[in-house]
């Protein structure tokens, strides 16, 4: 090893612990130029430089040093920092209601290729799992990628540390059902790469929401969606998710927001959040009756988006938008989130109707402060195959060289 390289080694060693910092930066796309990387972490620019330089042997990022890389500044160009598109990914998968769909993610929260799965999902968590690790390891040989790691994503809370569905009423699966463990068993059946994760379809939409979306940026993040079925919410607080002391917290759709006539819930109340605000509450407001064809939540976004002015489904929109503000408002209470992201219909909702849902929440406040709180839309597609490609780059976020070995050569 000539002097140069072993000057290079050695302010790696001494950069070790900023290794995975520094990925993380340019992942959620905090980094983009050397310089900001070098004034984010602390370090000497020799030391940015060489982390950066280690990044790249290990296939995970790019540095641009081509002149004009950062056009408009003085002095010299700082190296342009991006993700490697031809890198690793992550196996994502989500279950839901309707059906299934596995992804390959990669750094950044990039969707490589997506494969959807069955309309019916049978109530046999096994063989669904099955199905869902066939239909991603498909994608990994047809991509050739290599893999760090899956995750899934489940309608269900996952208590920890067990990694079991404790209520997936939507998907018919038992209660208690060893999720986590039936997915790293099919993970390693399948011979992929890595170690498997599960969680809260809405907990990582959040997650992936707080890194790469709407949320970025936020300290105290609130995230309320329905999907296919039912209602979710999640917290994310100074980036990490909140989920409480055994992975349970923020179970927000059940709620009670319609006391007086609600709907009958699945968990045995009437009224919560869970059946007065999602795509079958809306269609039955509407006075539509749901059909086989697409999922529950594409009829109700077609409908309002094709006949918004129809008196029967403003009348839907409306009531929808009520019943959504004032659970909002009872968590803004409760959590002072400092931002609201809104995601699955609830995003079709608000851009119905801002002014009446923001109205809602700021009525119901008890500071009279809550309708300043910015409440958006989430703005990625397949939030939650982001967030569960998330759990698995986890590891390799936390230490890269631990997680993908060190670059020979």
């Amino acid at each position: 090893m000539n002097g140069k390289a072993t000057t290079t080694r050695t302010r790696l060693d001494r950069g070790r612990s900023a290794l995975g910092p520094a990925l993380e930066l340019v992942h959620t796309g905090r980094a983009p130029t050397r310089a900001v990387l070098t004034a984010e972490l602390g370090v000497t620019r020799a030391t940015a430089g060489a982390v950066a330089a280690e990044l790249e042997a290990l296939g995970l990022i790019r540095v641009d040093s081509r002149p004009g890389a950062a056009a408009g500044s003085q002095g010299r160009p700082s190296h342009r920092l991006t993700v490697d598109e031809n890198g690793p990914v992550a196996l994502a998968a989500q279950v839901h209601a309707d059906g299934f769909r596995a992804a390959l993610v990669g750094l950044g929260g990039r969707v490589v290729a997506t494969a959807p799965g069955c309309v019916t999902v049978s109530a046999d968590p096994a063989q669904v799992l099955e199905e869902v690790v066939a239909a991603g390891a498909g994608l990994l040989r047809e991509s050739g990628r290599r893999c760090v790691g899956a995750g899934l994503a489940v309608p269900s809370a996952v208590a920890e540390p067990e990694g079991t569905a404790l209520n997936p009423l939507h998907v018919a699966w038992p209660a208690g059902a060893p999720v986590r463990d039936i997915f790293a068993e099919r993970v390693r059946a399948a011979g992929i790469e890595g170690p498997a994760f599960t969680g809260n379809d809405v907990n990582l939409a959040a997650l992936a929401e707080h890194r790469h979306g709407a949320g970025r940026g936020a300290a105290h993040l609130l995230c309320v969606a329905t999907g296919h079925r039912g209602v979710g919410g999640a917290l994310v607080l100074d980036g990490r998710l909140h989920t409480g002391s055994a992975g349970l917290a923020l179970e927000v759709g059940h709620l009670t927001v319609n006391p007086e006539g609600g709907r009958p819930c699945y968990c045995g109340s009437r009224g919560c959040l869970d059946v007065e605000a999602d795509p079958l509450a809306f269609l039955m407001a509407a006075g539509r009756e749901p059909g086989p064809e697409v999922s529950l939540l594409q009829q109700a976004r077609d409908l309002l988006r094709a006949e918004g002015d129809d008196p029967s489904v403003r009348s839907a929109t409306e009531e929808l938008v009520d019943r959504l503000g004032l659970g909002l408002a009872g968590l803004v209470n409760i959590l002072n989130p400092d931002r609201i992201i809104l995601g699955g219909l609830h995003r079709e909702l608000l851009a119905a109707a801002p002014e009446r849902l923001r109205a809602v929440v700021a009525d119901r406040s008890l500071w009279g402060r809550s309708g300043g709180v910015p409440i958006l839309g989430c703005t990625l597609d397949h939030n939650s195959l982001a967030g569960a490609a998330e759990l698995a780059w986890q590891p390799v976020l936390d230490d890269p060289l631990a997680a993908l070995g060190r670059p020979t050569g």
